[in-house]
This record gives structure tokens, sequence and C-alpha cells, in this order.
């Protein structure tokens, strides 16, 4: 037993003073004094172990931990046997606790206080939520408090007690309240992450400046405005200094190259004007350097390209201009470049990528012109060659044909000339080859058919000749081929149709002749098939009946012969054109009512069997076939015989009509228990309440509604606020329009009525009388989403923040699917959009207006229902609404929180939808651009993951679209309040 403590040495001391006095102590006496020594310090101990084990199990009591990391804090084993606790080895004190990212959630105990020794306290990386205890400033001796990447709230305690901290790093939370600057009192720190917060909007504390021995500052994305005070840039030992993504302006700083130890500058996504100063090269440690997304401007100077040790240079999104230093090409350890989006010119660095790693290059959207440089997969690491839309020309390199890593290769819209290299057709890990809009000739070579993994091939407009390769159908992951306006010839290769995956085929506007393969129809997922403006002759395969997700299909322009296949027209197609072919035979009338005549427009054999006047006014192009006269008028004699037949009905029909009448309101006149309405024909109209939750309610309150009352109006009916009298709340009423459909609509009501969900907008009653019907809701105060997405508060800060949005998200989610899973039948909302879910006091998200359209299908409210961009594409083209149906239109829900812009915004200029327009950006490599910059917060990865949520159930096909379990869990599972596993790297962005 170790029994090396102060209490042993006190007692020791005293022993020795004793003998030193000459006292006449015997051996046994000595022996009793020895083990009262041993027994004070065992006490010291066994007083301390006890007091620390009790304390720790009162903090596990604050903590869920799902994975049982913490199966050993108990009271069989000692505290310094708990798992991620450190004691000291002489005193026996806990003096660490290390829980970092293992998925705990719950709250902070306040007990953490008691753990008086307490030195390192890392709970970072979980799910830990609540407020920080004021109490933690009790912990005097704590050197690292790590709270980071966890769900706590509130405003900040303060801490600047904590006198002998060295790191403290509350980032990536949701704090609020005035940002703490209290903690420029904590002189000693040498780390210090306060990032990814919600504080109030204001100026950089100047006090930041006192913390001379920082060596990381991480104040990205807390709300801070102005420029940066001078006083920061005289923290000589900081390495990192990250201010990114806040409301920063001013000049870029001429005096950041005072801090001669920097070697991470993150300035992204802030308001920065101005040049980069040449006194940037002073920096010689600088290894990642980041401005993108500012308002810089000017030429970069040519002694950038002395800073040797630059690893990730990033300027995309600014106002750049001019040649780049040709110094940038000698750099050896450059992995990742990005330029795009600037005003750069002339011939690029030659050199660039010939002596380092280099992994990603983005210069996409810029003027660079002359030679494509050579060596920029010189190491062999290259995954992601982007430089669309600039001026290349020439020949592109062959030196790329042994680029095997290249996962994006990506050369559209240049101006490059000559043949593909072989090689670079057969890219083993690609996923995209575009080489679109340029001048290429040759052909695609058979080595497409290394490239396995390919996702997208876009080849269209350019000069490609020959036939396609028959490789083509090994590409069993091909989702969009697009080979359009070139010159292609030979026939198509019936080996297309082994491409499962393929959603758009463009072939049109090339020389291909032959028959359309019959194998086409084994596409199984294809969307879109043009094969426009070629040579194809033969007839239109019926085996183009297996596309059951075809929804455009573009044969014109060709020498296609025979009938139209009837079966055909059980596709769902929205958009036809088999104009200017040889086609003959009557044409479909469900074609005709899909595309009109002009689609089958210059086929001499064709004709329509219809000759109604409805055909007479849409299809004058078309001539009637041969048979359709002696139809017409065999068809006139029966019509006469059955206007006959149904005008003695009518009249026999009025005369029972008449008398039910007369019997009706005579039962009316005896029904007992009606009740009757407030207004002036009270003694005629009789109404029928219904309810299915509190309160009670008063039918002539409810029909005597007041216009000044009126908070809405939608396709189904006029919303009022109504406040009860006596005190008994406030509903909203809904008055429907006017219908004849009373008891069909009362019947589906009930089920309506027994629905309880807290996501699902509460009906209270149901009341109709006459011709009226009346919905009543509870009301909720924060109005739709729509209009509080576009809300803002103080200082142009948003409404609704990204937690709000995120809860709001999972909120209508599960809704969805309680009515898509726990009710029976299930329930289709088919009109899912912002206006129509509503917010709370607490902003819970209320999802209203549902199933009513679906529900009663087969009266008339089943007519088409939905709203222009948030329908599914399928609705398109059929008036059957499934579950899908509404994923697709939650998603679209999702990137409006997402984006901040409504789905037919006007900044798409009518040619796409927030759909297509996401989607774009996307295929561009660039997310960042499609998030609301009020809230984005790209960089911990939430409304990332979330978009690419929103992608997955706005799927093209309703059969890739997820569930709305698989939804929600996705949710849940990136939800900043619940996710787990979100540790940060403070090296990488």
């Amino acid at each position: 037993m170790q029994v090396n403590c102060t209490s042993f040495s006190f007692v020791s001391s005293m022993l020795h003073n004793v003998n030193s006095a000459k006292s006449a102590m015997s051996t046994s006496g000595f022996q009793m004094y020895f083990w009262l020594a041993l027994l004070l310090c065992n006490f010291r101990i066994s007083k301390s172990l006890p007091m620390d084990s009790d304390t720790l199990l009162d903090i596990k009591g604050y903590l869920k931990d799902p994975q049982n990391y913490l199966h050993n804090w108990d009271k069989f084993h000692s505290p310094c046997q708990f798992y991620g606790v450190t004691c000291d080895h002489n005193s026996g004190d806990v003096i660490g606790i290390s829980l970092s990212n293992i998925s705990l959630s719950g709250t902070i105990s306040s007990s953490f206080s008691l753990l008086q020794q307490l030195r390192t306290l890392e709970l970072g990386a979980n799910s830990v939520s609540g407020i920080v205890p004021a109490a933690l400033a009790n912990c005097t001796n704590l050197q690292v408090l790590n709270l980071s990447m966890n769900s706590l709230t509130g405003q900040l305690p303060d801490l600047s007690a904590l006198l002998n901290l060295q790191v403290l790093d509350l980032s990536t939370n949701s704090f609020n309240g005035a940002f703490p600057v209290w903690v420029s009192k904590l002189s000693g720190l040498t780390e210090l992450g306060l990032g990814e917060n919600n504080f109030d909007e204001g100026d950089v504390p100047e006090s930041i400046g006192d913390l001379k021995k920082l060596t990381w500052l991480f104040l990205g994305q807390c709300n801070l405005r102005g420029e940066i005070p001078a006083s920061v840039f005289d923290l000589v030992s900081l390495g990192t200094l990250d201010f990114s993504r806040n409301q920063i302006c001013g000049v870029f700083p001429k005096a950041i190259s005072k801090m001669r130890n920097l070697w991470k500058i993150e300035l992204y996504q802030n308001n920065l004007t101005g040049e980069i100063p040449q006194e940037l090269a002073t920096l010689t440690l600088l290894s990642e350097f980041d401005v993108s997304r500012n308002q810089l401007t000017g030429m970069l100077p040519k002694e950038i390209g002395g800073l040797k040790k630059l690893r990730i240079f990033h300027i995309y999104h600014n106002n750049f201009s001019g040649e780049l230093p040709e110094g940038l090409g000698d750099l050896q350890f450059l992995e990742s470049f990005s330029t795009y989006e600037n005003q750069f010119s002339g011939k690029f660095p030659a050199n660039l990528g010939r002596f380092s790693p280099l992994n990603t290059i983005d210069i996409s959207e810029n003027y660079f012109s002359g030679e494509f440089p050579r060596f920029l997969c010189q190491n062999n690491k290259l995954q992601f060659l982007l430089a669309l839309t600039n001026n290349f020309s020439g020949e592109f390199p062959s030196s790329y044909s042994s680029c095997k890593t290249l996962q994006r290769f990506r050369i559209s819209q240049n101006q490059f000339s000559g043949t593909i290299p072989p090689g670079l057709w057969g890219l083993p890990n690609a996923v995209i080859i575009d080489v679109a809009d340029n001048g290429f000739i040759g052909d695609i070579s058979s080595d497409i058919g290394f490239s396995v993994t390919l996702n997208q091939l876009y080849v269209q407009n350019n000069n490609f000749i020959r036939e396609l390769p028959v490789e083509l159908g090994r590409l069993s992951q091909l989702q969009k081929l697009v080979a359009s306006n070139n010159r292609f010839s030979g026939q198509i290769p019936k080996q297309i149709g082994s491409l499962k995956q393929l959603t758009y085929l463009h072939l049109e506007h090339n020389a291909l002749e032959g028959p359309i393969p019959p194998d086409v129809g084994m596409c199984s997922s294809m969307v879109d098939l043009n094969l426009a403006d070629n040579s194809l002759t033969g007839g239109i395969p019926d085996t183009l009946v297996s596309l059951i997700t075809l929804n455009s299909l573009n044969i014109s322009h060709n020498m296609i012969s025979g009938d139209i296949p009837e079966c055909l027209q059980s596709l769902k197609l929205s958009d036809i054109d088999f104009s200017h072919n040889e086609l003959s035979g009557p044409v479909p009338p469900q074609f005709l009512m899909i595309a009109g005549d002009d689609a089958f427009s210059e086929n001499a054999g064709l004709c329509v069997a219809d000759t109604s006047e409805e055909w007479k006014q849409s299809a004058t192009n078309l001539r009637p076939c041969q048979w359709s006269d002696n139809r017409h008028k065999f068809s006139m004699r029966c019509l006469f015989l059955v206007l006959v037949t149904v005008t003695s009905l009518v009249v026999l029909l009025l005369g029972l009509a008449c008398l039910s009448y007369e019997n009706y309101k005579l039962e009316e006149f005896n029904r007992k228990g009606d009740i009757e309405s407030g207004g002036s024909s009270s003694t005629d109209l009789k109404w029928v309440l219904e309810t299915f939750h509190p309160p009670e309610l008063d039918p002539g309150e409810i029909c005597n509604l007041d216009i000044e009352n009126l908070i809405g109006c939608g396709g189904t009916g006029k919303v009022y606020r109504l406040e009860l009298s006596k005190g008994r709340g406030i509903v909203a009423v809904k008055e429907l329009w006017k219908r004849d459909d009373a008891k069909v609509l009362k019947t589906e009501i009930n089920t309506l009525g027994k629905i309880r969900h807290r996501n699902i907008l509460k009906l209270n009653a149901f009341l109709t009388g006459g011709a009226s019907n009346f919905l009543v809701y509870e009301y909720v105060v924060n109005g739709n989403l729509y209009d509080a997405i576009r809300r803002e508060f103080k200082a142009g800060q948003p409404e609704l923040d990204w937690d709000k949005r995120c809860r709001i998200a999972v909120g209508v989610a599960k809704g969805i699917m309680y009515l898509h899973h726990d009710c029976s039948p299930a329930i289709i909302h088919r009109d899912i959009k912002s206006t129509n879910i509503l917010l709370d006091e607490e902003y819970e998200a209320k999802l209203a207006d549902f199933g009513i359209a679906k529900l009663v299908e087969g009266s008339p409210l089943s007519c088409f229902a939905g709203t222009h961009g948030y329908m599914a594409p399928e609705l398109a083209y059929s008036l059957k609404a499934t579950e899908k149906s509404d994923i697709y239109s939650f998603g679209v829900v999702l990137l409006e929180l997402l984006t901040g812009r409504s789905p037919t915004d006007q900044q798409f200029d009518g040619e796409m939808d927030i759909v297509s327009w996401v989607s774009f950006h996307l295929a561009e490599q660039n997310p960042a651009a499609v998030l609301d910059p009020k809230v984005s917060n790209d960089a911990s990865g939430y409304m990332i993951k979330a978009l690419n949520i929103a992608i997955l159930c706005t799927a093209q096909l309703p059969s890739e679209r997820p569930t709305m379990r698989e939804v929600v869990k996705m949710l849940i599972d990136n939800n900043p309040s619940s996710t787990t596993g979100r540790a940060k790297n403070k090296t990488d962005k």
C-alpha cells in the first residue's frame, strides 16, 4: 500500500518531535503512532474517493448513454477505474474526465463543481443539451474545458473565474445572448473556440487581443460584424485565425502579415473588399488560405507564389482578375486549388500540379485561354478536375489518359478541338465525364466500357462521328447519356437496353439510322427519351410500353413508319412529339389530349377517328379516318333515340323529385334535436354539429363570422379567426366553398376528427347546414411556414434560425409519417406546401388542410389537387396521387427551409423550379450556393446533409424516393439536437 500523503508526513513529524523531547515511549507505543498515521492517510483517501464516486454517479444520472460506455460507473468500481476518468496518483482526486464522441445526450450536472481538483473536462462531439451550469465556475483548477459540437443552449455563464484555463472550446452549439466578452480575462488561454453559435449580432470585441498566448482562434459563424480589430493582429503566436461565415467587412487587413506563425487563415463568406496585399507572402508558414465568397478584387500579387507550404488555396466567388501568378506552378504541397467564379484571364500557370499531390482543382467560370495545363495529374492524386466555362483551346493533353484517379472530369463550354485521348474515356473511378459544348472530333472510344462507375456522360454539341460504342452497355450505373447535336451515325446499339438505371437518353440531332432497338424498352428507369432529328426507320417498337416511368418521348424528324401502338396510351406521358415521320393509321385519342395535333403533323398517313365538335376545335390539321363518316351517321341515329328516352325519364324524375321534396320538408319539420342558427333565416335552416375535441362550441357563433377576422383564403375555403365567448379560447374556422357533397364530406370528416398527432392541426368540429360547411380547428399564433421563412427580426436576423427550421422539418415529417403509416387506411395529403404548415407559439409544426381531397375520392372534391412547384412530376400525367407524391412535396418544403426561396422563385427565370435549380448547383459541385446565407451552416454539415435528404425526396422516379419512416429517421439523425458522432478536427474545414 502506498502511504505517501500529507497526513502521514504530518504524523511522522509529530513522532519526531516527541522523540526529540526524549519522551519515554515503548516499542508498542511507537507502533501505535505508526498505525495512527496510516489511519489518517487512509482517511484522507477514503474520504476523497467515496465523495468523488457519489459525485460522478450523480453526473451519470443526468446523462443518457445509449452505447453503454459508462457501464462501469457504479458503486462496485473505484472512480479511478471509471471509463474516461483520470485520478491523481498521489491524492486520489479526480483530475480529468474525457467523454468526447461517445454518443452521450442528456444535460450537464452542476455536480461537476464538487470536483474541486478537476483539470480537464471534455464532453465534445456528443448530443448533450440544456445549459452550461454557472456552478462550473467553481472548478478553478480547470485547464481544459471542451464542450464543443453539442446541442447546448441559453446564455453562457460567466466563467472568468477559471483563470487556469488554457483550452476553452464551446464551438458548434446553440448558445445565444451576448458574445461572452469575459473570455478576454482568461489570459492563459492558448486555444479559444466560440464559433458556430447564435450570439447576438455585434462587433468583434477588441479585448480578444489581450489573449496574447492564443495559438488557435475559432470565431466562425457567430454573428460578428464590422472590421477585425487591430488588436487581433498583435496575437503573434496565433497559428489558426478563423472568422469565416460572419459579416466581417472592410478591406483585406494588411496587418495580418504581422502574424508570422499563421498557418491557417479562414475568412471565407464575409463582406471583405479590396485586394490581397503582397505582404501576405511574408507568412511563410501559411498552409491553408480560404477567402472565398467575399467581394475581393484586383490581381493576385505575384509574391503569393512564394508561399511554399500552401496546401489549400480557395479564393472562389470573388471578383479577382488578371493572370494567376506563374509561381503557383512551383508549389510542392498543393492539394486543393479553387478559383471558380472570378474573372481571371490569360494563360494558366503551366506547371501547376507538376510538383504537388494535387487532389482537387476547380477553375470554372473564368476567362482562362490558351492551352490547357498538362500536369494537374502528374502525381496521380487528382480526383476532381473542373474547368467548365472558360476559353481554353487546342487539343486536350494526352497526359490525362493515365489519370485513373479522376472521379469528376468536366471541361465543357470551352473551345477545345481535336480528339479526346482514348484513355480519358476509360476512367475506372469516374462518376461524371463532361466534355460537352466544345469542338471535339473523332469518336467515343470503346474504352468507355472501363468507366464502370460512370453515372453521367455528357458529350453534346461537339463533332463526334461514327457509331456509338456497344461498350456503353457495360455502364450499369449510368443514369444520364446526353450525346445530342453531333454527327454520330450507324444504329443505336441494342446494348443500351442493359442500362437499368438510365433515366435520360438524348441522341437527337445526329445521323443515326436503322430501327429503334426494341431493347430500349428494357431501360426500366427511363424518364426522358429523345431520338429526334436522325434518320431512323422502321416502326415504333411495342416494347416501349414497358417504360412505365417515361415522361417525355420525342422521335420527331425521322423516317419512322407504321402505326402508333395503341398500347403506348398506358404510359403516363406528358410530352410527346411524333411529327415529321412516315407514320400512318389512327392517332391514339389519349395522345391527342396530351399533345395536340402539332405533335403528329407532317405524317401523311395519320388520321383521327374522332370527328366530334371537340375534335374539330383541337385537331384541325389531321384528317378523319375513312370509316369515321359512316360511324358518324350511325352515331346520330343512336343519339336521337337516346334523347327521346332521356326526355321521358327527366319528366318522370321531376315528378318524383317534387314528391320527395315535400316528404323531406315534413320530416325536417318534425325532427328533434336540430340546432337552429342565429341568422335571420333560423326558422328555416337547421345546423348539424359534430365535435371531436373540446372546447364546447355554439353553432350560431361559428356560422356568424365577421369579415374583419378573415386570416386566409385557399383552394378549399376561407379561414377566420374566431374568439369564443365566455373566455373559451380562440379557434380557426374554415368556411368551405359551397358544394353538393355534404353527406360524403361528413363521413370522411369523422375519420379526420379522430386523428390525434402533435404535428397535425387538430380538427375540433364539423358544422353543416344546407349548402354550408364549416371546419373548426385549433388556432396557431405564428402563422404559416411560408411567411415565417421570410420574416425578419432585429437587425435583419431571420425569424427562423437553422435549429428552428430543422425542428420544423422533423415535425412535418412526423405528421406525414403518421398519415402514411399509422392511419388505416392511409391518408394521402396531396397538397403539402409551406402555406399549409402552421406554427404554434413554440414553433411546433402543424400540418393543415390534409387528406380531404384524397379521402373523398369519387366526389366532386376528388378533382385535380396540388400546387405548382410542389407537385411530383408524375402528377403531370396522372391524377393518381400516392404516398410518394407527398414525399416529393415534402422534399420541396425542405428545400424551401434550406434555401429560403419559394419553389418558383423569380430568380429561376421561369425555366426551372427549385428542384432543378438546386440540382444544377449540385452538379456544379457548389452546394453552398443554394443555402440560405442567413442561416447557412455548411461547415458543420447539418444543412448539407439535409440537402441530400431533400434530393432523395425529390427524385424524379417515385420508386427512388424513401418512405416517410426513412425520412424521419434521416432527419432525426441529422438534427443538431440529437445528432451523434460530430467530431471535428481543428485542422480541417
